[in-house]
């Protein structure tokens, strides 16, 4: 088993920043592909960012691409999700996930409670 814990959401003004974090306990974290999903109010979960295991590349949803940065520490157990130029748009709860195959192919194994995003305008 693999337990998550999202911290970092909370409230911004349009155009801000925020860093999420997730930090990881359990199996050996390294082992597991991590990433980022969010769910926005009324609207169906979605893809954010994921990163490979080992330095693997990481890759975006095309809405967050080039705002929104992925990176991990496997020494902290941490996963972390940079988030820039924030819009309205970004407003979600989101969450923390690690999985045993790539998120292109497969869903995760392990999920998170999820961190409360709010951007203002």
């Amino acid at each position: 088993q693999v337990q998550l814990v999202e911290s970092g959401g909370g409230f911004v003004q349009v155009g801000g920043s925020l860093r999420l974090s997730c930090v990881a306990s359990g199996r050996t974290v390294s082992k597991y592909y991590m990433g980022w999903f969010r769910r926005a109010p009324g609207k169906e979960r979605e893809f954010v960012s994921a990163i490979a295991t080992r330095g693997g590349a990481p890759y975006y949803a095309e809405v967050v691409e080039g705002r929104f940065t992925i990176s991990r520490d496997d020494a902290k157990s941490t996963v972390y999700l940079q988030m820039y130029s924030l819009k309205p748009e970004d407003t979600a709860v989101y969450y923390c996930a690690a999985g045993e195959r790539s998120f292109r192919v497969a869903l995760p194994n392990y999920w998170g409670q999820g961190t409360q995003v709010n951007v203002s305008s």
